[in-house]
This record gives structure tokens, sequence and C-alpha cells, in this order.
């Protein structure tokens, strides 16, 4: 036996609206037009519908708005299961029972009475209540053998506005439409890291016994945890109307979409006759910011590892089992887990005057600390970036004095304080891991570092190529400098990301084979104009391409390495 389920939705009326009271009624005149008609009345069926048998339907709740369901058991015996799933509140409801009347004679006497006044006789009528709950869990009433009847759930949220599902059925041995949990249904942590959780669960006997399709759905909040897939996708939604507006006929009657205000863009043209609500009728949703959770449905596999996570940060993890064909879903006993604590990074400590090497890993961080002595006046750091950019600041007894992005070699200069204590934090970038070199000194005299130009590309003058040499020029500076050149022969096809392994700008010329070395010679001049010098490069072989490298050292003995110039010889002369 069931409902409405293969009874026509205007069947399902007529049986919902048979009148209760003790006398014999007929029932309303099957008449096609008037029941049109009637079904259009929106007020009058605003506040009830019919449940269909064996399918889930979702409907929604305004705050203090009681909204009832009805169907009807035909014979005694029946077995009944009734799911409510509240999704983002809790809600009060209620199963209760009346009578159905007996079938009337022939010999009724008199019209029968209008639709709304049968309506009302049932809406009075109290009937026996059978079950009750108040809460947020996913709760049931369940029956192995139900007398014949009208049957009455009446719901209620008394917090906000909200969403819920509804599923009934009359044959819950062979439905099962909801995927099993297994014996244990625990989620387990089995790894724990600073940006990673790792969890385990017991797959659904759904899909290892019964072998119907199934999905696992992963959840993870930093709030709480979910007790329903509906309660999730009602966060995830940017504002209080979380529900797409399903099809009439489907989840809801067509008059629930008048009433709350929903539009149905694939059915619009078809149900000409739902007018637009007045908006006294709907309540204005206020926009929301999306919550902090995420969910990535896995397939079958029982096992996932959570990504980016933040270190020492409580999470909450749930897992839902979805039936693939009809997307109802049972919710596995969530857990929660706090990741690890963020390694406690070393500080470097600077030594005065002295060139301190540092690693800094992808997207990572290192911390240094100088202490100069107390009677400082001022401090002069220096930073070699030997590859791509990175990210200085430096920190006074707490109070931020410098933040940039250096790229190459750079001079800061920084007005002392005394007894004051320094903190430089460098700071990875995104593309790869970083090397540098630090000096932080009191007495910028006496730095490691050579002076440089701003300009540090080497020049090649293209008329002055022969098949056996090539003539180069580079800047210097006011400061007399050693500098050093090299060059290495390379494939014609050198490329890009060769080049790139080549500039590593810290690498001193201690690292060059004694084969490649052409010259070294000093030079500076105190006007800056003139600053320049040409060299030639002999002994090279025709069309060849070859890498030059120019090296600039300090006083005190540390290396610089100009950007990296590939020249190529004539072939013919």
């Amino acid at each position: 036996m069931h409902f409405a389920r293969m009874v026509p939705l205007h069947w399902c009326m007529l049986w919902l609206l048979l009148p209760l009271s003790s006398r014999t009624q007929k029932l309303p005149t099957r008449d096609e037009e008037l029941f049109q008609m009637q079904i259009r009345d929106k007020a009058f069926f605003h506040d009830s519908s019919v449940i269909p048998d064996g399918a889930e339907i979702s409907s929604y709740l305004f705050r203090d708005t009681p909204k009832r369901y009805f169907f009807v058991v035909e014979e005694d015996n029946t077995p009944l299961s009734v799911t409510v799933t509240p999704c983002d509140a809790p809600l009060e409801w209620k199963l209760s029972l009346q009578e159905l009347p007996e079938e009337a004679s022939g010999e009724g006497s008199g019209d029968p009475e209008p639709l709304d006044q049968q309506k009302q006789q049932i809406i009075n009528e109290e009937g026996t209540e059978l079950f009750s709950y108040k809460g947020n869990d996913v709760e049931y009433f369940i029956s192995s053998s139900s007398p014949s009847g009208l049957y009455q759930l009446e719901l209620l949220s008394t917090e906000k506005d909200t969403h819920f599902k509804v599923y009934a059925t009359t044959t819950p041995e062979s439905d099962q439409p909801y995927p099993e949990l297994p014996y244990d249904p625990r989620v387990d942590v089995t790894s724990l890291g600073r940006t990673t959780v790792t969890l385990a669960w017991k797959p659904s006997p759904t899909a290892s016994v019964l072998k119907q399709p199934i999905q696992y759905c992963v959840v993870v909040s930093r709030e709480h945890n979910f007790k329903s897939l509906c309660a999730v996708e009602a966060k995830l939604s940017a504002d209080d109307a979380f529900m797409m507006a399903p099809k009439p006929g489907l989840d809801f009657s067509p008059f629930d979409f008048a009433h709350f205000g929903f539009a149905s863009e694939n059915s619009a043209k078809e149900r000409s006759f739902l007018t637009k609500p007045s908006p006294k009728l709907g309540r204005h949703a206020h926009s929301r910011p999306k919550a902090d959770i995420q969910k990535v449905c896995i397939g079958n596999k029982n096992i996932f590892t959570v990504s980016d996570l933040k270190p020492d940060t409580q999470y909450y993890f749930d897992v839902f089992v979805a039936n693939s064909d009809s997307n109802m879903s049972t919710a596995y006993l969530g857990t929660f887990a706090r990741t690890k604590e963020e390694a406690k990074q070393k500080t470097v400590e600077l030594k005065d005057g002295k060139v301190t090497d540092v690693f800094v890993k992808r997207k990572g961080a290192k911390f240094l600390r100088f202490a100069p002595v107390p009677s400082h006046q001022k401090v002069t750091f220096f930073v070699h970036s030997c590859l791509d950019a990175v990210q200085i600041q430096v920190r006074r007894d707490g109070k931020l004095l410098l933040s940039q992005n250096v790229e190459g070699i750079r001079q800061f200069q920084l007005r002392g304080k005394p007894k004051a204590k320094y903190l430089i934090r460098l700071k990875g970038n995104k593309k790869g891991a970083s090397m540098l070199k630090i000096l932080a000194t009191t007495r910028p005299s006496k730095q490691s570092f050579p002076s440089l130009p701003e300009d540090r590309r080497i020049k090649a003058f293209d008329k002055l190529r022969t098949c056996s040499s090539v003539t180069v020029a580079w800047l210097g500076t006011q400061e007399r400098n050693k500098f050093c050149i090299y060059k290495k022969e390379v494939d014609d096809n050198y490329n890009e990301d060769q080049k790139k392994r080549e500039q590593n700008q810290c690498l001193g010329p201690d690292t060059r084979k004694k084969s490649e070395k052409v010259l070294c010679k000093y030079f500076h001049s105190q006007n800056l104009q003139k600053a320049v010098t040409t060299e030639t490069i002999k002994g090279l072989q025709p069309g060849k391409s070859y890498l030059l490298d120019v090296y600039v050292t300090g006083h005190g003995g540390h290396s610089v390495k100009y950007q990296s110039k590939v020249v190529k010889t004539r072939k013919v002369c």
C-alpha cells in the first residue's frame, strides 16, 4: 500500500480534503475545469501540501510560520517511515493521525460542502500525536504496522527562516533510499601535519555489499561539525535564499512557488497562471559572506588527505556518503583535529661587518638578529639576492623601519638608537627557493661589498666582432675595484633556462675553471661618466657562441657578478 505517489495530484488533494465530521459527505464533484480553478487558488493551498510516497522533497520555512504536510494510508497494518532533515536551523516537528471517514453511501443528502470549509474541518481536527521532535538532528519515525488514516506532519522553525527535507515511504524495507553506514561510522584522523590532515573511514555497505553507486563527500570547517549534507550546502550559499527553485510537481506543488516567491526559469511559460507574488509575502534575504567551509566529493575512495590548512588551527571534518543516482545522503560521525604548530624559526645572529649566507625555502621565511654596540649612531645593511627577488623587513625593538623587495644587491642605512636590537625577516617568493648574502655593520666604510654601478650589464659591440674576437664594455664606479672577466663556450641553442641557471649572482670567480679566465684588471674614475672600460677578447673560434661573465671584487674580498652576456663570433671574415 502506498500514499499518493502513483495517484494524480488532484486525487491526492481530494483525499486530503475528506471531511472528518461525523455525518457522511460526498467527495467534491470531479470536474477538471473546476479543479484547475481550485488549484489556482493559492490562498487556499498555500500552507499545506501532499507528501509523495518514496520521494524526498525540499521545502522552506519562514520563522514562526508552521507548515503542514498530509498523506493518506489507505489500509491498516501498513509499514511507515518518515524522515525529516533540518538544513541549517533546529526544527520542531510532530506527526499526528486522523482517522479516515467511512466511504459515503449514495444516499447522502445535500450538496457537498465548499472545499475551503472541508479543509478547515481538517485543520481544526487535532488527531492523535504519534511522534514529536525538537532539534537539528536528522530524525525519523518508523512503524512496522501503522493504521489507516490521514497523517499530518507539522513543522516549525522558531530560530530563523530555513529549509528542510522530508522523506516518507510505506515500503521502508525495500526502498532504502539513504546509504547505510558501517557498524563503526566514525571518521578517523590517521595523519596530522602542520598543513595537512589525512582522514579514513570504513566503506558504506551500500557500496561494498549492495553494490549500489555511491560517492563520499568530505567537508572541512573551522566552526563545527555538520549533521547533514543539506546543512553544508546551506552554509556554503551566499545568502539566506540558498535554495534553487525546484520544479513544480517534484519537490514543490505549484502553489508553493508563488507563496515563497520562487521563480521557475524552466517552466515559467508552462505555469503562467502563477502571478508574481506580492512583496509582502516574501521576506528580504540579507546577503552574508561565504562561510569558512569547504566541500569536496571524491568518488568511492575511503581515505583522503586535506591540504593547504593553517598551522596550529582547529578544524572539523565530516564525511557524507551519497547515493549517486538520487543524491540522498547519510552522515558519518564527524571528528575534529588541530594542525601542528609551525616549526619555530631559529634566529641567526649577525656579526658586525661579517657577510652571512642565507637560504630561504619557496614561500618560506628566515629571521636574523643584529645587536650592535649600545652606542651606535647608524646601521647599514647590505643585501645581495643571488637569484630572484626577496622581501626584507627590519624592525628596531619591534617597530617596523623597512619593508622592501630586493633584487640584485641593495644597501639600506638606518638611524641608530642606543641599546637597540634589530630583527630582520627575509621572505622567499613563490617561484622558488632564494639564496642571499647579508651584511650588517655600524662601520660602512669597512664593509666587504664592492661598490657597484646601477647598470650591471655587459655591452657587446656588434660592429667590432670578428671571426676570432669580440669587444665588450661595462661600467665601474668611483672606487678602485678589481674586475675579472671569464668566457665559456656554449651551444648555439643556449636558451633562457640554461642562462637562468648561470645567473646565481653570489657565485664568485673561485667556482670557475682556470681555463675560462680571460684577464683581471683594476679601474675606477672620479667622473662617473667616464667610469667605463672596454676589453677585446681574442683567441675565439669562428661562428661559435660564448658566455661572458664579469666579476667585481671589493676590499673585503666579496665578489659580485654582472649580468651574463652571450656573444657569437662571425662565421666568415
